[in-house]
């Protein structure tokens, strides 16, 4: 029996097994597929806002994947102190791009940008202590309700994808788009149904590979590039030059490093809800101190602040994969990538509208597993509906109306624009409201609960006569008289 670095007996964790070169290469690169159009977005935007050229923006992508690539690697492998050792890949969080290029635009440029992601990161780094703590404030009504939201939120990326990724585009929304993401999900629908055990965990990447193949015989993609440019390249040390730190672009970055934080911590427990694992209070801290040690360093490559993304726990959840070698595979492709530019131009002609058949099972998937976990809340004489109903609710407003935060302060808007943070903080908050502080709660039902499922037994019915009434809690028949009860033996 093998044993990891807290001692744990390795053989009884389910995302210790490993299953080999071959399955670990293929189920790897199934996990890059799945996030490789995320992980590039946040340069390619970034880039643009900085007006750099496109050789520039090429460089801010290959440093994106190679340091996605080695946070991946210390999250899944490990140190001792850092990384959860869970099935989890990392990669340029979304949760900073609005700051970022504010930070840009308002004179800073990509100095300040990078010294202001270097100076959040280190004091996450020295808080993750207080933030592994809140282990406890995250039983299933909460965690359910933060899992269900990520799939939630994810499903309108999963459905720009299937129109073509690219709203300027000519062709955005057009039935040849939409056919293409239809026919890769059905792909996936087919082979999970009719293939084998191993054709079904690998449906999702030979869907896409079928997809693409289909798009390519159509005109629907072009290869020609791909033959273009290096074929191998070295990440620059400081490429855009040596980090500047300026204050006001520090505090602002910091927002965003504990909205990072509350993200991956949903992720990780999330992750480990997934696959059955047990998640304490030192396994999160881990996985934050990796999460902001990445961070910290990703600058020196020309990259950005790292963070479990999502849409990859929603694949563990559709293949039921959980081995976290195969992710840590994934994350050695992705330093591959990094350092092979031609491998990247190849991945980056797969369709977004493959990307998007597959991504609505994806992260449908993700809401249903947090359905699944919230179906063991008890909804009986407490307010854990309303928890449930007001986060989900709070969560859904980034994403029903992106401007809704528009005249808020910006840092107001920096934490909320994101619809799984905005559920996190809900849900952490109603949660310690209502179910760790007792004082002031009634002991009667709320209405919302009261409106839960009720089961009156058939035979009670059938000593009902017609004119009965029920007022006060009491049975009165059609001539006012109390209908004597009798209490349950």
């Amino acid at each position: 029996m093998h044993f990891n670095a807290t001692g744990e007996a390795s053989a009884q964790r389910p995302e210790d097994e490993n299953l080999g070169v071959g399955a670990n290469l293929a189920f790897g690169l199934q996990h890059v597929l799945t996030m490789y159009g995320g992980i590039v977005a946040v340069p390619l935007i970034l880039g643009q806002a900085a007006g750099l050229p496109p050789s520039d923006i090429g460089l801010l992508i290959t440093a994106s994947l190679f340091a996605g690539g080695l946070a991946t690697i210390l999250q899944t492998i490990g140190l001792p102190f850092f990384g959860c050792r869970l099935p989890l890949v990392q990669g340029v969080s979304f949760a900073g791009v609005a700051t970022m290029v504010a930070i840009m635009t308002s004179g800073g440029g990509m100095g300040a940008v990078l010294g202001a992601v270097m100076a959040a990161s280190l004091l996450g780094l020295l808080i993750t202590p207080i933030f592994s703590q809140i282990i406890r404030f995250f039983p299933p009504v909460v965690t359910g309700t933060v899992i269900t939201t990520i799939g939630l939120t994810l499903l309108p990326v999963a459905a720009r994808w299937a129109m073509g990724g690219n709203s300027k585009a000519p062709d955005f929304g057009s039935m040849a788009n939409i056919g293409l993401a239809a026919g890769t999900l059905i792909i996936v629908l087919l082979l999970s149904k009719l293939g084998s055990s191993a054709i079904s965990r690998l449906s999702i990447l030979l869907a896409i590979i079928i997809g693409t193949v289909i798009a390519l015989l159509l005109g629907m993609t072009d290869f020609s590039q791909v033959g273009n440019g290096a074929y191998l390249a070295l990440p620059a040390l400081f490429h855009f030059g040596l980090p500047t730190f300026e204050i006001a672009a520090i505090v602002s970055m910091v927002i965003v490093i504990i909205v990072t934080l509350v993200e991956t911590s949903a992720d990780i427990l999330a992750v480990g809800e997934i696959i059955k694992t047990k998640v304490d209070s030192r396994r999160l801290g881990d996985g934050l101190r990796a999460d902001m040690l990445s961070s910290l360093i990703a600058p020196v490559f020309g990259s950005f602040t790292q963070s479990a993304f999502a849409q990859n726990v929603g694949l563990v959840a559709v293949t039921g994969v959980k081995s976290r070698y195969v992710v840590a595979t994934g994350g050695v492709i992705l330093v591959a990538l990094g350092l092979l530019p031609v491998m990247g131009r190849v991945v980056a002609a797969v369709p977004p509208s493959v990307l998007g058949g597959a991504g609505i099972i994806l992260f449908g998937t993700v809401a249903a597993s947090g359905i699944r976990t919230l179906s063991r809340v008890d909804y009986g004489n407490n307010m854990n509906l309303i928890i449930v109903a007001t986060s989900i609710g709070f969560g859904m407003i980034p994403i029903a109306a992106p401007q809704f935060y528009e005249h808020f302060p910006s840092w107001i808007a920096t934490i909320f624009h994101s619809g799984i943070s905005s559920a996190a903080i809900m849900a952490i908050v109603l949660n310690l409201v209502f179910n760790h502080v007792k004082a002031g709660n009634s002991d009667q039902q709320s209405v919302f609960v009261a409106g839960t499922e009720r089961i009156i037994r058939q035979h009670t019915i059938a000593e009902l006569h017609d004119g009965d009434y029920v007022q006060n809690g009491k049975i009165y028949d059609a001539r006012g008289n109390e209908v004597p009860m009798m209490a349950h033996a």
